[in-house]
């Protein structure tokens, strides 16, 4: 964020990747909007010893890369708790409800002409799992009961919750009318959601990722959507960003966004603020307010 890079200046006079003469002398990398910071990043800066990154998931940093060579790593968590959760639940309330879609359908006159908007579904009552019970997964989950959504959900082991238990993502998505992506991103989540787990959602189930793209065959849902064996989707992030598969974009059935759960400007500071408190401490004492792994 610009505000990032001006305050970073301001304080240490720190170069763009662009403006870096002799990357020799370097010890902190600052990385953001899915910078990739793997070994090659970490090849060409021989003196590295901290990379802050900008943002809770850092599937862009190589971390067991980074801890071999002694480099530790940073993120932002907590910060972006609220806003990720709140667009979370807002896209479940917009896949069920049809909101976007009712703004397009009045938009293209179609309601001028006399035609009907399709009748939508009710929030209250719906079964919503969420896969990933972690800090945002249990704050979108606690909105959505709010609505008066019936929760359910999988992680790697139950948690001490009242919510309903699954043992896979599978299993998950045949008990729910939604199923909310808010796992991490990373090797271990790459694909997590495939066709059997879309077909076992089944073709009045709806998709919401919030989470990565990544986590999401995107074939698979594309597939899926296609042959109607699932009934939509709400999108904010995508395998490719900022490129969307051509197959999404003419759908009525998909809400798509670019990729801002937690584009506020509150938590995009509080965000950079973090990013600043790492640089900080590392510097000054050798640690880091937010370490991962």
């Amino acid at each position: 964020m610009p505000f990032v890079r001006e305050w970073l200046l301001e304080r240490y006079a720190a170069p763009g990747l662009a403006d870096l003469d002799d990357p020799a002398g370097v010890e902190v990398a600052v990385v953001g909007g899915g910078a990739p910071a793997g070994a090659a990043e970490m090849d060409a800066l021989p003196d590295l010893r901290a990379i802050v990154n900008f943002g809770v998931g850092y599937d862009n940093v190589d971390v067991a890369e980074a801890r071999r060579r002694g480099i530790v790593v940073s993120n932002t968590p907590d910060v972006l708790t609220d806003a990720v959760a709140d667009l979370a639940a807002f896209l479940v309330v917009d896949v069920l409800r049809g909101i976007t879609a009712a703004d397009r359908f009045v938009r293209s006159g179609a309601w001028a002409r006399g035609e009907q908007v399709p009748l939508t579904r009710d929030v209250r009552g719906a079964v919503v799992g969420v896969l990933g019970l972690g800090r945002i997964g249990t704050a979108a989950a606690q909105r959505l009961e709010a609505f008066g959504a019936v929760v359910h959900y999988h992680s790697r082991s139950p948690k001490d919750v009242a919510w309903t238990y699954h043992p896979s993502p599978a299993e998950l998505a045949a008990a729910s009318d939604v199923l909310v992506v808010l796992t991490p991103g990373g090797a271990g989540t790459d694909g997590l959601v495939d066709a059997a787990v879309l077909d076992a959602l089944g073709p009045e189930g709806f998709l919401v990722n919030v989470s990565r793209g990544s986590v999401v065959d995107e074939d698979a849902l594309v597939a899926a959507l296609e042959a109607g064996r699932i009934a939509g989707a709400g999108l904010d992030v995508f395998a490719d960003e900022p490129h969307v598969p051509a197959a999404l974009l003419e759908r009525e059935d998909v809400v798509l966004l670019p990729h801002v759960g937690s584009a506020t400007t509150q938590t995009r500071e509080a965000m950079g603020r973090l990013v600043l408190d790492n640089v900080d401490a590392f510097l000054e004492r050798g640690g880091l307010v937010t370490p991962v792994g």
